[in-house]
């Protein structure tokens, strides 16, 4: 059998083989979701500010010049000063069901962070937590989401067999919109409490750009406190924040923003849904051009799917367990109600953080998919 060739890659046209790659892997997974072309030129190109603190590298494996895999391996010199450790990530990793291959990408990604001063490898992680993380164990046969990682189930027999073990685990919720009874009752009364009690207020947009201007940077503020304490985090840049505010909250329907501001308008908390784009992603192939933009703004504007993905929800330390994301689902449910949706997804958390999913108590619903940080270290 021909030898694994491992080639890093710099230019466009290879991030678009490397893309190409993952979408040609899935091309006939009913539940995988494409990757967009123009989203990961963005992400993995030197234009993405985490780049001011990662250092990166994109790498193909090659067998008898066809490409069998793909990964990134990045140092996060933020988030290893914050956790004190020695880490190099590998991330966007896939490959076919060969151990020769997935042990030349990691073996590759190991070499390179020792080379920089490593002793472990950890992942699949992105830059940050902004990009996809945790490799699938559990959901394979649940559609995938734009936002998140989809494998093959074979991917964890391979890194079980090259040893590596278990660093944190995430999981996700699928939960029933209650179209026929309408908002919960006790929701609504923990609402009113936290409303007369706290002075905490829902404060609505009737466009995006009103949103930006309005609360911008602070939105990301309130996610670098609320996120801070866990898992993997490193604080946001302001040249961040600024991109992402550029690149979502442009596009973001206000109807599916929500804000809470304490007495004297100051935001202390925010949850973000979009329609999922799942399954005009999936008709588009990972192309805006020529006409994967239809499907898109379809989904967006005007047929939406039948179910939603919770981006995000983040509150200030000091405001949480104090029932401020009722406020959340009192603002949101209604407008979920009334246009129809069925069901919505939950974004990742750590199965350990007991007070994320305590919010769920008024919902029905099940966890769905479970999702793995991989570590090992490098001798």
């Amino acid at each position: 059998m021909a030898d694994i060739k491992v080639i890093p890659v710099y230019k466009k046209k290879d991030i678009t083989k490397f893309v190409k790659f993952h979408n040609d892997l899935y091309a006939d997974c009913p539940y995988a979701v494409p990757e967009l072309y123009m989203d990961q030129y963005n992400t993995l190109g030197e234009k993405n500010a985490a780049r001011d603190f990662c250092d990166a590298q994109l790498f193909l494996a090659y067998r008898d010049d066809k490409i069998v895999g793909r990964v990134v391996a990045i140092i996060n010199r933020k988030a290893n000063e914050t956790w004190n450790r020695k880490c190099v990530r590998f991330g966007w990793i896939d490959f076919i069901d060969d151990d020769e291959v997935s042990k030349a990408l990691l073996d590759t990604v190991e070499q390179w962070g020792k080379e920089r001063g490593m002793d472990e490898i950890q992942g699949p992680l992105g830059f940050t937590d902004m990009d996809p993380e945790g490799m699938l164990y559990e959901g394979q046969e649940e559609l995938g989401t734009m936002v998140t990682i989809y494998n093959y189930k074979y991917y964890m027999d391979h890194m079980e067999r090259h040893g590596y073990e278990k660093d944190a685990d995430w999981i996700e919720w699928r939960l029933i919109v209650p179209r026929e009874t309408g908002v919960p009752e006790r929701l609504l009364k923990v609402s009113s409490i936290v409303e007369k009690k706290y002075g905490a207020q829902i404060v609505k947009f009737k466009k995006a750009k009103q949103i930006a201007k309005a609360y911008g940077r602070e939105i990301f503020d309130v996610i670098n406190a609320a996120f801070a304490p866990l898992f993997g985090y490193s604080e946001l840049t302001d040249r961040q924040k600024d991109q992402y505010v550029k690149m979502y909250l442009s596009i973001v329907d206000p109807k599916l923003v929500s804000t809470i501001a304490d007495k004297d308008g100051k935001l202390i908390g925010v949850g973000i849904c979009m329609p999922s784009l799942s399954e005009a992603l999936q008709k588009c192939k990972g192309k805006l051009f020529p006409f994967g933009w239809y499907h898109l703004l379809k989904a967006l504007k005007w047929k939406h799917a039948n179910h939603l993905e919770m981006l995000l929800i983040a509150v200030r330390p000091e405001w949480q367990s104090k029932g401020v994301n009722a406020l959340f689902f009192k603002d949101l449910l209604p407008y979920f109600i009334s246009e129809g949706y069925e069901w919505c997804e939950t974004s990742v958390e750590l199965e350990r953080n007991s007070k994320v999913q305590s919010q769920w108590i008024y919902f029905d619903g099940r966890i769905h998919k479970r999702r793995r940080c991989w570590k090992k270290s490098i001798k």
